[in-house]
């Protein structure tokens, strides 16, 4: 019983890691491309928001599977 919390804790971290990241990475390519073609900011900049928002999607579904795969055992 007491593994499953653990596993959750882990998995959780895991997730909230690979987030930050890939969010980070995510980041940094639209600023460089960003301050290699300034007249595309624009798209560059709704493109790297709807990316983020896909990532944080992602993560909220793997925490979410942690917190129920705690509960559940």
């Amino acid at each position: 019983m007491n593994l499953a919390w653990l596993a959750a804790g882990i998995g959780a971290g895991l997730v909230v890691i690979g987030a930050g990241i890939g969010i980070g990475k995510l980041a940094a390519s639209a600023m460089d491309s960003m301050g290699r073609q300034p007249e595309a900011i624009s798209p560059i900049r709704t493109a790297m928001i709807i990316a983020a928002a896909l990532i944080e999607g992602v993560s909220f579904f793997g925490l979410v599977i942690c917190i129920l795969l705690a509960f559940k055992a």
